[in-house]
């Protein structure tokens, strides 16, 4: 009985879709991805097909949970909760669909994985609207340098397969990141970026990339509920 009166308390702190919907809620985020994989509107029986054969959106949609467990402020909750799902089943199909994204990090809305296999996040901060490619890999720079850190990767950005970002570099808004390519310096906002080492070979007006954005205010999320 008390194994239940924890996963009750988990869903009583999950944000509800009432008239106190926030930005930045559980529920507003998840949303978002699955509308990345499915479109604006979707029922229940869609997303479970898509998340059989896309196995992309079922690893984000564990990962943004993954992250909630992490915000709980009930410390024996969140530490219970933790060695179940995170440790355990979060973990599980990190191995198992070869996708490993740090939940520590801090990725915006409308995340979308393309294509599952060989990806490393690490606790990086990325923005809204991205689309990562299989075997991507985001982490740490050289130690010892200055370029020792993760990088800030910004909104509307799409990475392509094989690409490696390393270091403490800034990835501006609606990039385009080429297959294969490794960046280890800033990049501008709306650039193109191929070649290992990464060469800027043009700009975008809008990324080509990034589709099924659905940017919906709060006002009309209340309004439907």
């Amino acid at each position: 009985m008390l194994i239940f009166r924890y996963i009750s308390k988990i869903f009583k702190q999950i944000p509800r879709i009432n008239s106190h919907i926030s930005e930045n809620s559980l529920w507003i985020t998840v949303k978002t991805d699955i509308q990345r994989y499915v479109g604006s509107q979707f029922n229940l029986l869609q997303v479970l097909k898509m998340c059989y054969n896309e196995p992309g959106l079922f690893y984000v949609v564990l990962f943004r949970l993954s992250q909630r467990v992490n915000q709980l402020n009930n410390t024996i909750l969140r530490i219970f909760l933790k060695l179940i799902f995170v440790w355990t089943i979060y973990k599980f199909f990190s191995i198992f669909l070869g996708i490993h994204i740090h939940n520590g990090a801090k990725i915006g809305k409308g995340l979308y994985i393309g294509h599952f296999g060989g990806i490393f996040i690490g606790p990086i901060e990325m923005g809204k609207y991205c689309n990562i490619s299989h075997q991507v890999t985001i982490g740490y720079g050289r130690q010892g340098t200055n370029r020792y850190g993760l990088p800030k990767i910004g909104n509307y950005v799409y990475i392509g397969p094989g690409a490696k970002i390393f270091g403490k570099i800034k990835i501006g808004n609606n990039v385009s990141i080429g297959a294969n390519a490794v960046v280890s310096k800033d990049i501008p906002d709306n650039a193109i970026v191929v070649g290992n080492p990464s060469r800027i070979v043009g700009y975008q007006e809008q990324n080509p990339y990034i589709h099924n954005v659905y940017e919906e205010t709060i006002a009309t999320l209340q309004k439907s509920t």
